[in-house]
């Protein structure tokens, strides 16, 4: 009889060490992303402007001083 006992609680325990192993938990967590504004790019494009303005206005001055 204290055979059937041990065995039942063996049992019991093997049961709940399974059953709890085998729930699982996830958690995910995303942290907010901010998005900022380049200005090397904006910067980059302005002096790109400025030296054809430059070099187109050498070639202006150029041909009206030809005229």
């Amino acid at each position: 009889m204290e055979v059937n006992v041990h065995l039942f609680h063996t049992f019991v325990f093997v049961l709940l060490l399974v059953l709890g192993a085998c729930s699982t938990r996830h958690e995910v967590q995303m942290a907010p992303v901010e998005v900022k504004p380049i200005h090397i790019t904006i910067d980059v494009n302005v002096r790109v402007q400025k030296d054809l303005e430059d070099f187109f206005g050498d070639i202006d001055n150029a041909t009206h001083h030809m005229k």
